[in-house]
C-alpha cells in the first residue's frame, strides 16, 4: 500500500513526460507500467518531429506545433539533466508522390501547408539529385520541409526514465493495474496485482489498455490496439539525410546509416510479432524510395499497438463524471510528437491552470466529428 498525490498508470513516452511536468509542479509522484519503463508502442516508433507551424488551424495543430517548439529545449535539458543526448536535430524531410492519384492528396497536403503557414518548397529532378541523390527521381511531385525533425526513441525514453527517477518519481515496473475502485465521483485507489495504491490524483497514459483500464471504473473510451510494424535498415552513413515520406510510409535516417523503414496499419489485436509479409512489403517500398536500400543490411524488425481513437484525435482530459481521474491517450501515430505538449496540457488541467490549448477539443465525452486533412501526417 502507498500514497501518491498523482499516479500515472502507463509508462510510454505520454506517461514518463506528464509525471515528470507534475513532479517538477511539486506534486509526489508515481507510474506504473505492467512493462519496463517505455517499451511499448513509444519504443516501437521512428520519432519524426513535426515542422513548426506560424497558423496553426485547431486545437490538435496547435498541440503539435507547441511540441515541435518544446523538442529543442526537452534536447537541452534532459541532456543537462541526464547526460543523455536524444538525438534530436532538424533533419528537414521530403513528401513524395510516385503516382498521379497519389499527387491529388499531397496537394491537399500543400494547401493545408500553406493555410497553416509551414515552410515548404517544390522540387523538381535536379534539386531531388541535388540534395537527396540516392532517391527515386520517378516522381510526380515532390516537396522540402525543411523544418521537420526527428529524435531517437530509445534514447529518449531512457532519458525520461533517469529524469523521473533523479526528480524522485517512484518509477514502477512490471506492475499491472487490474482495476481503479472508485467511491461517488471519485477514484479511491489503482488496485494491482499485489497491492492497492491510493491517490489524490490519478493519470491513465496506458496507450491502447487505456480503454480496458477506465471502463472498470464506469468509462468507456475506444482505444483500440493498431498494430505498427517497422524494419532497421543498415548502411553507409548518408544514403539520406533528411526524413523522406510516401503516403503512411517513411524513412528514417540516422546519422550512424541506420534508417527506419515504417509502417503498417493493422488490425491484430496486441499481437506485436513482425510477419514476413508486412517486413517483406517495407523492404520492397524502402527499396522503390531508395533503390540504392538494396544493398542494405536488415538489422531487425519490430512491432507495436499503437492506441487508436474514434476521429483522429487524441483523448486529453478529465474523465466525465469522475473529478479526479485524467485521461492522455489515443495519440495512435503521433504519441512522439505530441507527448511535450500533452503532458502541459495534463498538468494545466490538474492545477487547474489556462490551458495552452482548447481542451475541449481533446475531451472525453466530445461529440463525434468528421476527420479533417491533418497538416503533417504521423
Amino acid at each position: 500500500m502507498s500514497l501518491e498525490d498523482v499516479v500515472v498508470i502507463g509508462g510510454g513516452i505520454v506517461g514518463l513526460a506528464t509525471a515528470l511536468e507534475l513532479r517538477r509542479d511539486g506534486f509526489s509522484v508515481a507510474v506504473v507500467d505492467r512493462f519496463d519503463m517505455g517499451r511499448g508502442a513509444s519504443w516501437a516508433g521512428a520519432g519524426m518531429i513535426a515542422p513548426t507551424a506560424e497558423r496553426p488551424s485547431n486545437p490538435l495543430e496547435r498541440l503539435r506545433d507547441q511540441s515541435a517548439r518544446l523538442y529543442p529545449h526537452w534536447a537541452i535539458e534532459l541532456k543537462d539533466q541526464t547526460g543523455i543526448d536524444i538525438g534530436y536535430r532538424r533533419c528537414g524531410g521530403i513528401d513524395l508522390a510516385l503516382e498521379p492519384s497519389e499527387a491529388i492528396e499531397l496537394e491537399r497536403q500543400v494547401l493545408a501547408w500553406e493555410n497553416e503557414g509551414i515552410a515548404y518548397e517544390s522540387i523538381d529532378l535536379s534539386d531531388l539529385y541535388r540534395i537527396e541523390p540516392n532517391l527515386n527521381g520517378a516522381f510526380v511531385a515532390a516537396y522540402l520541409l525543411p523544418d521537420r525533425g526527428q529524435i531517437r526513441n530509445p534514447r529518449l525514453l531512457h532519458a525520461l526514465e533517469v529524469a523521473n527517477r533523479s526528480a524522485g518519481v517512484s518509477l514502477m515496473p512490471g506492475v499491472e493495474v487490474r482495476s481503479l475502485e472508485t467511491h461517488g465521483d471519485r477514484v479511491i485507489s489503482v488496485k494491482t496485482k499485489s497491492e492497492e495504491i491510493f491517490s489524490g490524483i490519478v493519470v491513465v497514459a496506458a496507450g491502447a489498455r487505456t480503454g480496458e483500464i477506465v471502463e472498470t471504473a464506469g468509462i468507456r473510451l475506444e482505444t483500440p490496439p493498431i498494430k505498427g510494424q517497422i524494419v532497421l535498415l543498415k548502411t553507409e552513413p548518408g544514403v539520406l539525410t533528411r526524413v523522406v515520406e510516401h503516403g503512411k510510409n517513411y524513412l528514417v535516417p540516422r546519422e550512424d546509416g541506420r534508417i527506419l523503414v515504417g509502417a503498417t496499419e493493422e488490425n491484430a489485436g496486441f499481437d506485436v510479432r513482425p510477419t514476413a509479409a508486412a517486413v517483406a512489403g517495407l523492404i520492397a517500398e524502402a527499396e522503390r524510395l531508395c533503390p540504392a536500400l538494396a544493398q542494405a543490411e536488415v538489422e531487425r524488425a519490430w512491432g507495436g499497438s499503437r492506441p487508436g481513437n474514434r476521429d483522429g484525435r487524441p483523448y486529453i482530459g478529465r474523465a466525465p463524471g469522475l473529478s479526479n481521474l485524467f485521461v492522455a491517450a489515443g495519440h495512435f501515430r503521433a504519441g512522439i510528437q505530441l507527448a511535450p505538449a500533452t503532458a502541459s496540457l495534463i498538468a494545466a488541467l490538474i492545477k487547474g491552470d489556462e490551458t495552452p490549448v482548447d481542451a475541449a477539443f481533446f475531451a472525453l465525452d466530445r461529440p463525434p466529428s468528421t476527420a479533417q486533412t491533418a497538416a503533417i501526417r504521423s
